[in-house]
C-alpha cells in the first residue's frame, strides 16, 4: 500500500513532468500576442502531404512548403522560435479556437469560418481553373454551365462553392476528396475537375495524361488568408496584416510560392498561365 512519502514523491514527479507544457500554456484572458511574446514561441498548424503548401519529411521530420516559409518569415519578424504542430484542414479551426495554435496559413474566409476564427487580409489570390479531359477546351465558365457537362469537385470545398454559384446548370459530381474527383476525371466519369491553379498544376505534373489546365473567363478567384484565434485584442491580427504588406511590397509572396512549386512539385514557373494573379 503506498505510503505518504510515496504519494508526495509521485506528486512532485507529475509536477516536474508537466512544467514545460504549463510554461507554454495560455493563461486565462491572455491575448495571443502576449503569449507569443512571453513564451518566445510561434505555434502554427501544418498539414502533412499537402505540397507545395505543406509537407513533412517522414525521415527527418522537417516541415517544408511555402506556408512553412511564410511562417518562418513571420517568426523571424517577431524574433521567436517556430513550432509546427500537425493538424488537418478540417481540424485547424478547432485548433485555433482551443488555442492549440496561434495561426494557420492558407484558409479561405467563408462566412461560417468567420464566425469561429479571425482572418487576416488576403495573403494572395488563388484563381480557379479546370483540368479538362483531352479534346475538351472550354474557354468560359458559360460553356461549362450546361447539363451535358459533368464537373467533378470535392464536396464542401471552395471549388464546390464557386462552381455551384457560377455553373448551377451543369451536372456537378460531388465527391469526398479532391483525389476522388481526379480519379473520376481519369476514368471518364466527369469531363473536368475544378481546382485552384496551384493544385491543378501539381496534379498535372504527377499525371500529364490526365488532360489540360484551362483558366476559364471571366477570372474566378478565392483569397488565401491567414486564420487566427478570434479575440477582442487585435494586436496579433494587426501585426500579421502589417507583415503581409511588407512581404508583398518586397515581392516575397510571389517568389516564395513559385520557388516551392518548382522545388516540391517540379512545376516550372513558366508553366503558370500569365492571366493568373498572385
Amino acid at each position: 500500500m503506498p505510503n505518504r512519502r510515496h504519494f508526495i514523491t509521485n506528486i512532485a514527479g507529475l509536477a516536474a513532468a508537466s512544467a514545460v507544457p504549463f510554461a507554454f500554456a495560455q493563461s486565462a484572458g491572455e491575448s495571443t500576442m502576449a503569449r507569443i511574446k512571453r513564451t518566445k514561441v510561434l505555434r502554427i498548424g501544418g498539414v502533412r502531404g499537402q505540397a507545395p503548401y505543406y509537407n513533412k519529411d517522414l525521415v527527418s521530420g522537417e516541415w517544408v512548403g511555402f506556408m512553412i516559409d511564410f511562417a518562418k518569415s513571420l517568426a523571424a519578424s517577431l524574433d521567436v522560435k517556430l513550432e509546427v504542430l500537425e493538424t488537418t484542414w478540417g481540424n485547424s479551426v478547432l485548433d485555433l479556437q482551443t488555442r492549440k495554435i496561434d495561426v494557420f496559413f492558407g484558409m479561405n474566409p467563408t462566412p461560417v469560418r468567420r464566425e469561429a476564427v479571425g482572418f487576416s487580409e488576403p495573403l494572395f489570390n488563388n484563381a480557379f481553373t479546370v483540368v479538362a479531359k483531352k479534346g475538351f477546351t472550354p474557354k468560359t465558365w458559360a460553356e461549362l454551365n450546361n447539363p451535358n457537362v459533368k464537373i467533378g469537385v470535392d464536396i464542401g470545398s471552395s471549388h464546390d462553392q464557386m462552381i455551384s454559384r457560377v455553373c448551377p446548370n451543369a451536372t456537378i459530381v460531388r465527391l469526398e476528396k479532391a483525389d476522388d474527383a481526379t480519379l473520376a476525371l481519369q476514368t471518364g466519369r466527369v469531363d473536368v475537375q475544378v481546382l485552384v491553379w496551384l493544385l491543378a498544376l501539381n496534379v498535372l505534373k504527377k499525371n500529364p495524361s490526365l488532360g489540360t489546365m484551362i483558366v476559364p473567363m471571366p477570372l474566378e478567384a478565392t483569397s488565401t488568408n491567414i486564420a487566427v484565434p478570434k479575440e477582442d485584442d487585435k494586436a496579433w491580427l494587426e501585426f500579421i496584416n502589417k507583415w503581409i504588406v511588407q512581404e508583398r511590397n518586397a515581392g516575397k509572396i510571389k517568389t516564395t510560392v513559385l520557388q516551392n512549386l518548382q522545388k516540391l512539385s517540379g512545376v516550372d514557373p513558366k508553366d503558370v498561365p500569365p492571366q493568373i494573379p498572385l
